[in-house]
């Protein structure tokens, strides 16, 4: 455990860049999808099938003008990402928060949240917060309520048009959760 949190303390936040794109497809299907077997604090393979993401979906989210992949780096490798998009009315929308399967549980997630939130709002004024799980993901769940996010009551299906996989049972829901985001934020690092 302890070259665990030595990694997670050496982080260098970034925001991403087009040569990034292929590590962060790998990161992102290794942490939300692993292969049987893989480690993880949490995950999503019994519940949706295929790749999280694709290639072309990262590159495009980083040609948007209202969008941030911010990353964690350690040794010149991609070990955690975070995605912030401005909405509107001083919302933002967080998305797509992985950390490198070993290294789930060492605090790694919940400092690129924090980094996540001060981003949305240093960056993008933001005073609300919302993001999306898969509500049969009880601990993810747990993770978000207990950092101060709390389920807003919207419930969708699963969507399937997004490209993000298929659901493996029937009825599976995404539910919204919302924050008011804090008044004093950590700055940012650089």
């Amino acid at each position: 455990y302890g070259e665990i949190s030595e990694m997670a303390s050496e982080l260098l936040l970034r925001q991403a860049r087009p040569d990034d794109v292929a590590a962060i497809v790998d990161l992102v299907n290794r942490a939300y999808r692993p292969a049987a077997g893989a480690s993880g604090w949490t995950h999503e393979a019994a519940l949706v099938a295929g790749a999280r993401t694709s290639a072309a979906q990262v590159a495009a989210l980083l040609q948007q003008p209202d969008s941030a992949l911010l990353l964690g780096c350690s040794d010149n490798s991609v070990i955690a990402c975070v995605l912030v998009e401005r909405e509107v009315d001083g919302v933002c929308l967080i998305g797509m928060l992985a950390v490198e399967p070993q290294l789930q549980g060492s605090g790694l997630g919940k400092r690129m949240l924090q980094h996540a939130e001060a981003y949305a709002q240093q960056q993008f004024g933001a005073a609300r917060l919302r993001m999306v799980v898969v509500s049969a993901r009880s601990e993810l769940l747990a993770f978000y309520l207990r950092r101060g996010y709390r389920r807003s009551g919207e419930l969708q299906e699963y969507p399937l048009e997004a490209g993000v996989g298929q659901p493996l049972r029937t009825g599976l829901t995404i539910e919204m959760l919302e924050k008011t985001a804090a008044s004093a934020m950590t700055p940012l690092c650089h």
